[in-house]
């Protein structure tokens, strides 16, 4: 066997070529996902309309909520989407997993709901942890930003 490696190299080519096609398989299923998301939304949004229900003040609030969820699950598909494509292409992956984790948590924000908590401590600890997770977020996004636009 030499010591350059090319040996080695002969049996890890397989396995690179195989995690290489199952990232392209994830990128595709993540596509397929966010097609039956965007299905499921406008059939969603068709509903509420039909039966009024968005129109209605007390359950068209709850409605309209449920249907930005799903938007914004839709915004999280894309963005692991393209995490997935960015990796396989050994690009930067760092500012796009930050934007999952705002929009992650935009999410929570938005559906968060005061009436779910059966305690006051527990509704304030919930509130400060996605308090300071959005923060810990907007400042990593910040950094990430400000450091790729020095870089250029």
């Amino acid at each position: 066997m030499s010591d350059d490696g090319t040996d080695l190299d002969r049996f890890v080519e397989p396995s690179e070529t195989v995690i290489r096609a199952i990232e392209i398989l994830a990128a595709y299923l993540l596509v397929g996902l966010f097609g039956i998301g965007v299905l499921d939304l406008l059939i969603s949004i068709f509903e509420l309309v039909r039966t009024g229900v968005i129109f209605d003040p007390d359950e068209g609030i709850d409605a309209i909520l449920t249907v930005i969820d799903k938007a914004l699950l839709l915004f999280i598909i894309v963005e692991l989407y393209q995490t997935v494509v960015a990796y396989s292409r050994e690009e930067s992956v760092t500012r796009i997993v930050i934007v999952a984790g705002l929009i992650a948590v935009a999410r929570k924000i938005i559906s968060f709901r005061p009436g779910d908590f059966e305690t006051l401590e527990a509704l304030f600890v919930n509130a400060a942890a996605f308090s300071l997770l959005l923060l810990v977020l907007v400042v990593a996004y910040y950094v990430v930003q400000k450091t790729e636009t020095e870089a250029v």
